[in-house]
């Protein structure tokens, strides 16, 4: 377990300032954030269980991220069908935003049985730790312009995992990932003004720029119809859809596309193992 230390009073080039109050949250999220049941043939929880192994996962099972939920049932859902982990979007620009009490009721009921995501986009850090602690977030989702700095502190202050997402831009945004030594990267399409769920793809040949030395997490438009083909093109540690999986209203799910999501990546993980 990560042992919280007295907070350092700093901000890197890049990063978003950091607050300056109260050491809050520490190792609560973490104690809370055991997964008692594996997904997709993996394993989750965080606390007494080996990280995923840094490395290609050519040959390993992919899991399934399901992002932007903002109800219960559409989370009950994503769970049953063997989600590895469920996204709760904390950013109020969003669509997708689920409000602080659907998202602690979310947290609260499901925190054993999957990993609880937040997404946060340029956010103080002390709201990243009171969330984290309030909704039962065992994983962070970094998706602004956070920098490294930022990123271990909010991994230090919450005890929670962490994701740094970018928006693949171009060979060089991917490789610049290398400075971020999180638990997860996450490459997203790239939209100017927008964060994540566009519903748009990138190119996928940008990947083979990425070292590996971290697992990836493969997003941007991902679909039941164009996902097994993202993991034959790109070997990722996990896929997240949101907009994918969705009915007309952004936020709501359609239980249908979410079915058909995981057939799709049960039909690759099959052929991927042959």
């Amino acid at each position: 377990m990560r042992r919280p230390a007295a907070a350092p009073a700093f901000v890197e080039p890049g990063d978003v300032a950091i607050g300056r109050g109260r050491d809050a949250g520490l190792a609560r999220s973490r104690l809370r954030g055991v997964q008692a049941t594996p997904r997709l043939g993996r394993w989750d929880g965080a606390l007494g269980r080996p990280r995923p192994p840094a490395c290609d996962h050519e040959g390993m099972q992919v899991n399934v991220k399901i992002c932007g939920i903002t109800r219960p049932d559409d989370a009950r859902r994503a769970v049953d069908l063997g989600a590895w982990a469920i996204g709760l979007i904390f950013h109020p620009d969003s669509p997708r935003a689920c409000p602080p009490e659907v998202a602690e009721e979310i947290g609260a009921e499901l925190r054993r049985e999957v990993t609880v995501t937040g997404v946060f986009v340029n956010r103080p850090l002390e709201d990243v730790v009171d969330l984290a602690d309030r909704c039962s977030l065992s994983l962070l989702q970094l998706h602004g312009d956070e920098g490294p700095a930022y990123c271990r502190e909010a991994a230090r202050r919450t005890g929670a995992r962490v994701i740094k997402a970018i928006p693949a831009r171009d060979p060089a945004a991917v490789r610049r990932l290398s400075a971020f030594r999180t638990d997860y990267h996450l490459l997203d399409a790239y939209v100017p003004g927008q964060r994540g769920g566009t519903g748009k793809t990138f190119q996928w040949d940008y990947v083979r720029h990425h070292t590996r030395h971290v697992p990836l997490i493969l997003s941007g438009g991902l679909n039941p119809d164009n996902v097994a083909e993202g993991i034959t093109a790109t070997r990722p540690f996990a896929v997240d859809s949101a907009s994918g999986t969705e009915g007309p209203e952004p936020g709501r799910k359609d239980p249908a596309k979410v079915q058909a999501l995981f057939r799709a990546v049960e039909q690759a993980n099959t052929v991927e193992a042959a």
